[in-house]
């Protein structure tokens, strides 16, 4: 019989939720955690967010500011913390203890990576539901995460509000 949040061949089962600073993202998490509470129960949920590293490309720039760099670093710092703080909270209300992850590079990349690195069988992404338009500019993470990870992806749609 298999052990709890373990597979057959003794690797822990992992769902990986890559957040940002969205509100959007935020509700991706708890959307997993409220609908499939159950089905993942035996699951380590990981909880993966990743600063963009183009402002360390932008600073290194100017490598003289070596304050200017400090102060973008702790930055982005601050931004991971208060974001995983927020996941930290939505997990206790549905009683999960998620382990926290944080990079600073490319979220597409991060979380490619992140996937192999941790061994996940599902990754959680949510959609920002922006248009063609914004996509062809901006890109999309939860597309090229479809498109690029080797395990199944979800991707939550923003729910819509009912009056």
């Amino acid at each position: 019989m298999e052990e709890e949040g373990r597979s057959r061949l003794g690797e822990v089962k992992r769902v990986m939720v890559a957040i940002d600073e969205s509100d959007r993202s935020l509700d991706a998490l708890e959307w997993t955690l409220k609908f499939l509470g159950h089905s993942i129960a035996n699951f380590e949920i990981v909880v993966f967010t990743a600063q963009p590293s183009s402002a360390f490309d932008y600073v290194s720039a100017f490598e003289s500011s070596l304050e200017l760099k400090n102060n973008v670093e702790e930055h982005q710092k601050k931004t991971a913390n208060s974001v995983l703080e927020k996941a930290r909270d939505i997990c206790t209300k549905y009683k999960v203890i998620p382990k926290t992850v944080t990079e600073v590079q490319d979220p597409k990349d991060a979380i490619r990576e992140a996937v192999d690195k941790y061994n996940i069988q599902l990754l959680v992404v949510g959609s920002h539901g922006r248009g063609a338009i914004k996509r062809a500019f901006l890109g999309s993470v939860s597309n090229y995460c479809v498109h690029n990870v080797k395990c199944p992806v979800l991707v939550v749609k923003q729910q819509q509000q009912h009056a």
